[in-house]
């Protein structure tokens, strides 16, 4: 599956617009992440276990983004965005959209 953040992908000729497919995933903090987070705010630095938790959070935002596409019958998303939300306090969503296209002759 070809995924791009543009509108269309180089070589190739779009024959069919299948519709918008979306991923998503909610994600609440940790206590002992979050005391972690709090002592590397005294002393600066990147904040490990969150920047871990966010990457697997878009993986799968991702994954369930392609599953939908696939089972549309897509050979690629376009156009593939990222928003994230807060849902709660303490918790937040992140959502992977595009659009789900099928090639045609190039």
């Amino acid at each position: 599956m070809l995924l791009s953040t543009t509108e269309g992908i180089e070589g190739t000729r779009i024959a069919e617009t299948l519709g918008l497919v979306r991923g998503n995933t909610i994600r609440a903090r940790h206590v002992r992440r979050d005391i972690m987070a709090g002592l590397r705010t005294i002393v600066g630095g990147e904040i490990k276990d969150y920047t871990v938790m966010l990457d697997q959070a878009r993986d799968q935002a991702i994954g369930r983004m392609v599953k939908q596409a696939e089972q549309l019958g897509a050979d690629a998303v376009i156009g593939v965005r990222f928003t994230t939300s807060q849902t709660m306090q303490g918790a937040a969503e992140i959502l992977a959209y595009g659009t789900a296209v099928r090639f045609g002759d190039a």
